[in-house]
């Protein structure tokens, strides 16, 4: 599957973006999908996951409450709702995908297919 995030860009503190994952390629219902982020000079760090049909959600405690992850299958795409934004987390944001299996999946190495990445940066 093959993955092209978008809707990066510079947001001031306590500010909203909406990043979206779209794929294509093989059948994306099959997939569960994660977003990650790194920031500069820091490791590729995990945000948040989705089951194939949207059933299941997880979040690393840092984003829990602000931010929302969802699918709409019928669209092939994965979306990431960021409210309440800081500035550490400024970050290049990918999309990634996995087929599903039992139990979401948090670390990179979990995950075969990666997009691009997309820069948020949030300013103070």
């Amino acid at each position: 599957v093959q993955l092209v995030e978008s809707g990066g860009g510079l947001v001031q503190a306590g500010g909203s973006l909406r990043l979206s994952c779209a794929a294509s390629g093989r059948t994306f219902s099959s997939y569960d999908v994660g977003w990650f982020r790194q920031a500069p000079g820091k490791e590729r760090e995990f945000v948040a996951a989705v089951s194939w049909n949207g059933g299941k959600t997880l979040y690393e405690d840092s984003v829990r409450g602000r931010f929302t992850i969802s699918r709409d299958n019928a669209k092939n795409t994965v979306y990431l709702q960021m409210n309440s934004l800081k500035p550490e987390d400024t970050a290049v944001y990918y999309c990634a995908a996995v087929e599903t299996r039992f139990g979401l999946g948090f670390r990179n190495y979990e995950y075969g297919s990666w997009g691009q990445g997309t820069q948020v940066t949030v300013s103070s």
